[in-house]
């Protein structure tokens, strides 16, 4: 286990935030690195407010029982590079549609691993806070059925 910061270096970070316009009317809001961190409110403001201090009481919490508190999604480093085997029916077919897209198979692939993952992401969120049955089998990017779904970092 790596060396504990002092708790005021964990309050100091900045954590992706998932906004959800419930249809029935208000918010919730969350944040997706730190499971369970949730809060709801009337408004966005009102939603974002409960949830900084929501994030205050779980850092606090994690860190009084020595749990493992995560970096922000933001804030990991990882170089971008991965070596992926795949059959050479599936590259081929690829390589084809990149192509179509006049662009090249590197950047069609991440493209493609890109919308895949957002969705999945999307769908756990859903999923975990019983609202799977509005997901539809495909989404447009930053929009839902019943309302917006907005995703940033909170300053």
């Amino acid at each position: 286990m790596r060396k504990r910061k002092p708790l005021d270096y964990y309050l100091s970070l900045k954590y992706p935030v998932l906004l959800v316009a419930e249809p029935e009317g208000g918010y919730t809001a969350l944040h997706p690195d730190l499971e369970g961190c949730v809060s709801v409110g009337d408004t966005p403001e009102e939603a974002l407010a409960n949830l900084e201090e929501a994030r205050r009481l779980w850092l606090e919490t994690a860190y009084e029982h020595g749990d493992e508190i995560p970096l922000p999604s933001t804030e990991r480093e990882y170089s971008g590079r991965v070596l992926v085997r795949m059959p050479k029916s599936l590259h081929r077919r690829l390589d084809e549609e990149a192509k179509a897209e006049g662009v090249s198979l590197n950047q069609y692939i991440v493209s493609l691993l890109a919308e895949r993952s957002s969705l999945r992401a999307l769908k756990r969120e859903l999923t975990r806070t019983g609202r799977a049955a509005e997901a539809p089998d495909s989404w447009e990017w930053g929009t839902s059925s019943g309302g917006g779904i907005w995703t940033g970092v909170l300053a």
